[in-house]
């Protein structure tokens, strides 16, 4: 069986407001993006509707999948994609309920195997593995090997994330490990060149890929 090639999944910074949204604009332009994750926190339905629609409308003239971000009403009255769950934030049978067969959902596994094999069975469409190095955008609480990507990998076909502190200097490892998708956020957000370079850099390195 082939695999399909790593590709880029993005998470938004907690702060999209402002000119964020030409920030997004120049991200996705510079190169290939499959997801975008909605990610913010401590705002009510109402607001965080206001910061989401015009990015999902960037994301859908670029065929870029939107995905909420813990949130599955907010994920319903958006029509998003998809949503991602972390450990204490809903079932993916219950997610799948509400937002219908069509639905992208994500599940956060932390370094664990038997969370992902739980996550499966309950109808995720991708597994997320992390952290697998040090990041300013949560707290880590969890350590991955890129390990359990090759472990994955070698037992089912569902869809592996790679999480955290990903950058093109270490992301070379979780790519030949197995990651279907590299989550990066901070290292796209705060390039100091801007997130266009950034995912110039990220799409020089998936575009160096083997063919299986």
């Amino acid at each position: 069986m082939t695999r399909t090639p790593c590709q880029l999944y993005l998470i938004s910074p907690l702060d999209v407001d402002g000119d964020f949204p030409d920030r997004l604009t120049a991200a996705l332009d510079a190169g290939p993006v499959a997801a975008f994750q909605f990610r913010v926190k401590g705002v009510e339905q109402h607001e965080a509707v206001r910061l989401a629609e015009p990015l999902q409308a960037i994301c859908a003239a670029r065929d870029v999948a939107f995905i909420v971000n813990d949130d599955v009403a907010l994920a319903k009255r958006l029509d998003a994609d998809g949503v991602h769950l972390g450990q204490g934030d809903g079932d993916p049978r219950e997610a799948r309920r509400e937002l219908g067969a069509n639905a992208q959902i994500g599940v956060t596994c932390h370094a664990s195997r038997h969370m992902a094999m739980e996550a499966g069975e309950a109808g995720a469409d991708y597994v997320a593995f992390g952290a697998f190095y040090p990041t300013t955008t949560k707290m880590v609480e969890h350590q991955a090997e890129p390990e359990i990507l090759e472990w994955w990998q070698g037992m089912f076909e569902l869809p592996c994330v790679a999480i955290g502190g990903i950058t093109t200097d270490n992301a070379r490892v979780l790519v030949d490990a197995g990651a279907d998708f590299l989550a990066v956020s901070g290292a796209v957000w705060a390039h100091a060149d801007g997130p266009a370079a950034a995912v110039q850099a990220f799409s020089a390195l998936l575009k160096d890929q083997p063919a299986g």
